[in-house]
């Protein structure tokens, strides 16, 4: 069972292709894995086996038949409890929102999920409205990493990425407004995807604005270059998402990368990095050299933009909260009511100055990578901490923010970035290695991804609690 559930959805896919296993086989492995683990873990909010197990006898017929409908028909996935699913509440981690309103409307994340066959196993965990970089809310408790349950698994995406690490699914989606994809991603040891603003369509629309991404999750480089093709589908219901990419991402990822001109930047000019997560992203740096990239050492050359991140993210979650029932103000997470009152003293000539900012700091990027064709850094500059906690205890930082200095600024550039599984740490926790592109390079970060995968294979170890 557990063995199954480990498998990528490319395994699984071929699999159902020559019949040796069937979706409804898949689909039983992983919720076997998740009522046996998930107690434990949390990565779940709501899991209906019901309706996953119809999606997967469905499938199975199409496989039957030889006729499935999509690369990834019948792989158990899940996606975050901030995506709109049709009969499944969407409560966004809080205890503000109705959970007993009729839910008639799929978002495009989940709708093109649907129409490719992926089968739907339930909405994993987030903070409330995905406002922090950890993953606990006032509905759903604490989500713990399960390479050490006393450590968080980083957030928003925590959910979702604990569920990937643990075999609870093949593929899943989050969202990312500052990291939200990548820091879980590097605290678990999976691969997390925010590609290019606008490649996959949102609805309703993030108050978070142009911070706001979707992306894809999975334990493989290959598998999220599948998902992508599946998500990156238009839908009329977002103005602002792009068309069509020109080919496919499972096609792309396996191009030739050699020769290509790569920034490394240990820290961006300004970030304090845990000294050994420093040395194992440069030792597999040095491994993208001996495979033919050109790379130098070399910072981007911009400030901190913390302060312009602060503005759009606190007026974005001060305007979502304003439309919250009155009664709402003492029954929200704490550090999001902080967020809230804070959000509410700018002004608009503050916004319009983090928005100048944000297109000065793309502007900067945009002549960055004429002379470079990608940059890499850490992902994050510290380890998991203590669960229960925003900031790592007796650190001195007072806000998320402060602790992922290497995320968002990706976020208010828009720029495509993923983070791939590194190495672990002495006390065996994982490290992430992140990869940054110009906008609309998503395939060309997807192939490098792919390249750090093969010269540097992520061990075969399991979390602690799932071996044997």
């Amino acid at each position: 069972m557990s063995s199954m559930s480990m498998l990528t959805a490319s395994e699984l896919v071929a699999a159902y292709s020559s019949r040796e296993l069937s979706p409804v086989e898949a689909t039983r492995a992983s919720l076997d894995v998740i009522a046996e683990r998930d107690t434990d873990y949390r990565a779940f909010t709501l899991v209906d086996p019901e309706v996953a197990l119809d999606a997967a006898r469905s499938s199975e017929e199409r496989w039957l038949q030889g006729n499935p409908i999509g690369w990834l028909d019948g792989v158990p996935s899940s996606l975050k409890d901030l995506f709109l699913t049709q009969g499944w509440p969407t409560l966004r981690g809080s205890l503000c929102i109705d959970r007993d309103q009729a839910w008639q409307v799929d978002s495009p994340v989940t709708a093109r999920m649907r129409e490719h066959g992926l089968v739907l196993l339930g909405k994993t965990t987030t903070p409330e409205l995905g406002w922090k970089a950890v993953t606990d809310s006032p509905l759903d408790g604490i989500t713990r990493n399960p390479w050490n349950p006393a450590l968080t698994p980083g957030g928003s995406s925590g959910g979702s990425a604990v569920a990937l690490a643990t075999g609870m699914g093949e593929l899943s989606v989050g969202t990312d407004g500052g990291g939200s994809v990548r820091i879980p991603a590097s605290f678990c040891g999976v691969v997390g995807f925010k590609p290019t603003g606008g490649r996959i369509p949102l609805y309703p629309a993030s108050p978070f604005g142009a911070l706001a991404h979707a992306g894809p999750m999975a334990r493989s480089v290959d598998d999220v270059a599948l998902l992508l093709d599946v998500l990156a589908a238009p839908d009329h219901r977002d103005p602002a998402a792009l068309p069509p990419p020109p080919g496919t991402y499972r096609e792309a990822v396996r191009r030739d990368v050699r020769g290509l001109r790569v920034a490394y930047s240990a820290d961006l000019g300004y970030v304090d990095v845990d000294p050994e997560i420093a040395q194992i992203v440069v030792s597999v740096v040095a491994k993208l050299s001996e495979a033919g990239l050109t790379v130098e050492d070399a910072d981007p050359g911009f400030t901190d933009p913390a302060d312009a991140f602060e503005v759009l993210w606190s007026t974005g979650a001060a305007k979502w909260l304003d439309s919250f029932p009155p009664d709402s103000e003492d029954r929200v997470d704490p550090g999001l009511r902080e967020v809230w009152a804070r959000g509410r003293t700018y002004s608009a000539s503050d916004y319009l100055d983090a928005t100048a900012e944000r297109a000065t700091l793309g502007i900067h990027m945009g002549e960055f990578h004429t002379r470079y064709d990608l940059l890499i850094t850490p992902t994050m500059p510290i380890k998991p901490f203590e669960v229960g906690h925003d900031v790592p205890p007796g650190s001195g930082y007072e806000s998320w923010p402060q602790w992922t200095r290497f995320t968002y600024p990706f976020n208010l550039t828009q720029q495509p970035a993923i983070t791939v599984p590194a190495g672990f740490t002495s006390d065996r926790l994982p490290v992430g290695l992140q990869i940054v592109g110009p906008r609309h390079s998503d395939d060309l970060v997807l192939a490098v991804a792919r390249l750090v995968e093969e010269i540097n294979p992520w061990p075969t170890d399991r979390p602690a609690g799932l071996r044997g």
